[in-house]
């Protein structure tokens, strides 16, 4: 689709009115610059912005807030449940050393040795101790 003179309808420049006492589109733009630039003005007035700004940033750092116990409450759940997971490890682990060790001592023998070892003696056995004996070969 062509357009005459290489312009897009929408953006053809439209000839000022041609009647007087009427403005242009270029000085009602500058007119509502200027107003504007009037109203933003420091005066000893309210600047609304700023507290617009000032209000923005105290919900953000309330909504930080409302996240920042859960978040620290969720880390440190982390952590105790690791620490409850390897004491759980370590106490499986010492349940099957010592399920085992009873299952050794049901036999007569074993109790035996470990009777022996803790200085027993049999009815009717003379026990002997021998004191101050060199240190090894």
């Amino acid at each position: 689709m062509a357009f005459a003179g290489n312009a897009h309808p929408r953006l053809r420049r439209h000839p000022a009115p041609s009647r007087a006492g009427h403005r242009t589109a270029r000085e009602r733009a500058a007119a509502r610059h200027a107003r504007d630039a009037r109203r933003s003005a420091p005066r000893g007035g309210i600047r609304w912005d700023r507290v617009g700004r000032v209000a923005l940033l105290v919900v953000l750092v309330g909504i930080v807030m409302l996240y920042a116990g859960p978040a620290r409450s969720y880390v440190s759940t982390l952590q105790e449940a690791r620490q409850r997971s390897a004491e759980v490890t370590r106490l499986q682990r010492e349940n099957r050393r010592l399920r085992a060790r009873r299952a050794e001592l049901q036999h007569s023998a074993a109790l035996a040795r470990e009777a022996r070892a803790m200085g027993m003696v049999k009815p009717g056995e003379r026990p002997y101790v021998i004191e101050n004996l060199p240190d090894g070969p």
